[in-house]
């Protein structure tokens, strides 16, 4: 799958409330030794159908985000093409948001 690594800023709480408004949510929180843990656990739980992973700038957390139907995050934030890049190297989103590169990177699997 392709994966979106969101460049353009947005407010954090925006970007949440905006997703807990088309999906439930659920959050892994980690510190820094158990990080690589919790992103595998993470990872696993976005093997269901209609999940989406959020991983955010500055955050000590994974979150899930899962709906009963298909949903299009560009129409739900009216985002661009030039609002984000994608990737199917699933690291990416990770390293980007790690790096100060990106505010958010969305799994998708």
């Amino acid at each position: 799958m392709t994966h979106r690594i969101l460049t353009k800023w947005i407010e954090p709480y925006v970007l949440l409330e905006t997703l807990k408004k088309h999906f439930e949510m659920k959050d892994y929180t980690f510190d820094g030794f158990s990080k690589n843990t919790v992103k595998k656990e993470f990872l696993k739980a976005l093997e269901k159908e209609n999940t989406l992973g959020l991983y955010m700038k500055n955050v000590n957390k994974f979150y899930i985000f899962t709906s009963l139907k298909k949903i299009d995050l560009d129409k739900i934030f009216d985002f661009k093409p030039e609002d984000y890049e994608t990737t199917e190297d699933i690291n990416k989103p990770f390293d980007m948001v790690d790096m100060g590169k990106a505010e958010a990177g969305f799994i998708i699997l």
